[in-house]
């Protein structure tokens, strides 16, 4: 079996390498010549764990192939999916489709038979219908499905999500369509996973629901943190007594500085304009984006009180950069608000991230201090702030973070740290809900 995937990038990349380990041949499309340069040389535009030699494996074998041309790609294919950007509308929070609907025309003119056309982005309801359109007006002649195949993949465990997923969601209007979908993921459903087949538009919206139900987790242990540091109760016994509920479920309650990457924010706010257009709006996502933007912009307020109330001429460590750990995705991470506000009310910033420093130097101040490790970072810190919980960062020695800085102040925004060992190695503990 034959596809094309129109995207090199985080979730073009990473399906095909992973259709590809299926024995599937996949050409890639990436019209980027920087990135389609690194990629035909096995060199990764982005960093997820096993990624480069799922690639680099499949290439040598012939099943995974990049280049700039469509019609090269699509010829012989059953499936072309559109796996472009979708990034939000600057001004009004939309899904910017500009991508995805170029994307269609380009692939309506190449096509020479029947395919399948399946949206992989991640899309508002009713860009199938649009899609289709747009191959029908280009091309009369030709017959064709569309079909949407959202992605459920976290960054940083991308390649075993495709693997071994919870569900495959997939929107289909014909049993043909069906059809080539059901012989693509042959080797997952063969895996006892469950292939759920919807309408289209039931697929768009399941994605942006599912990406909204999660930040709202993510967002309601926050505030309960923020409650619990009034009343004086710890947080991280709150959510593990709620989470032993099976009907709730222990994952994505750990309280933090918010919650950012290519996904909750830009779906959760075009799933609020979505339902605004649809005349049935969510007050709950649209109070997430809200809570979730303020605590991300108040989170430098907390490092400034446990520094005394301010930080002008102090030095302040900062370690990850990220929004997440393993990947080095800069994208809404609650790190740039914080240095931001840090630096501009006149304190020294000194920063470390394992994988994100490249992607954070352009959004972060110019006169942020550069370091080569967590040590070197808090080297004459009058406070370390952990932001981002990198398993390295969970090993530093509390003694030897304690002798590298200046002063005493160490503020977890993640709860990774034992409280006690932190206050026996001589320092004055900062948790969240703690």
């Amino acid at each position: 079996m034959r596809i094309a995937m129109i995207g090199g990038g985080y979730v073009g990349l990473v399906s095909g390498a992973c259709f590809a380990e299926f024995g599937i041949e996949v050409a890639i499309v990436e019209v980027d010549p920087g990135r389609l340069t690194a990629l035909r040389e096995g060199r990764m535009p982005i960093y997820e764990p096993g990624l480069d030699e799922l690639v680099r494996s499949n290439a040598a074998s012939g099943r995974l192939t990049f280049g700039d041309d469509i019609g090269a790609a699509m010829q012989g294919a059953e499936a072309v999916f559109i796996a472009v950007g979708t990034p939000t509308r600057r001004g009004d929070g939309h899904a910017d489709l500009s991508y995805v609907y170029a994307a269609a025309e380009q692939v309506a003119r190449a096509m020479t038979g029947y395919a399948v056309v399946v949206t992989k982005s991640t899309v508002p309801v009713g860009t199938g219908s649009r899609i289709a359109e747009i191959i029908r007006t280009t091309r009369p002649d030709i017959e064709f499905d569309v079909a949407s195949n959202p992605e459920f993949l976290r960054e940083g465990n991308a390649i075993g999500d495709f693997m071994k997923p919870d569900r495959v969601v997939i929107g289909a209007a014909t049993e043909r369509a069906r059809e080539t979908m059901r012989r693509l993921y042959a080797p997952i459903a063969a895996t006892e996973a469950t292939i759920l087949f919807t309408g289209i538009e039931t697929a768009e919206l399941t994605k942006y629901a599912a990406n909204a139900f999660l930040a709202m987790k993510v967002t309601f242990i926050n505030e309960m943190a923020d409650l619990c540091e009034r009343v004086g109760a710890d947080v991280l016994e709150v959510a593990r007594g709620i989470g032993l509920d099976a009907r709730i479920g222990s994952r994505f309650l750990q309280p933090g500085p918010g919650f950012g990457g290519s996904c909750f924010p830009k779906d959760t706010l075009a799933l609020v304009r979505i339902a605004q257009e649809a005349g049935s709006p969510s007050r709950l996502v649209e109070t997430v984006v809200a809570v979730n933007d303020a605590r991300k912009s108040g989170m430098a307020a907390r490092v400034i009180a446990a520094c005394g109330g301010q930080v002008r001429g102090r030095t302040i460590a900062v370690l990850g950069l990220t929004f997440k750990p393993e990947t080095d995705d800069m994208r809404d991470s609650p790190s740039i608000p914080i240095v931001a506000r840090l630096a501009g009310d006149g304190a020294t910033v000194r920063v470390y991230d394992p994988e994100g420093m490249a992607a954070a130097k352009p959004l972060l101040p110019a006169n942020v201090v550069w370091c080569t490790d967590a040590l070197d970072a808090a080297q004459g810190a009058d406070a370390t702030v952990l932001v981002t919980e990198w398993n390295q960062f969970r090993a530093l020695s509390p003694a030897r973070l304690a002798a590298a800085m200046r002063g005493r102040v160490l503020v977890d925004l993640r709860n990774i740290y034992d409280p006690t060992a932190m206050r026996q190695a001589g320092l004055v503990y900062h948790g969240l809900g703690r």
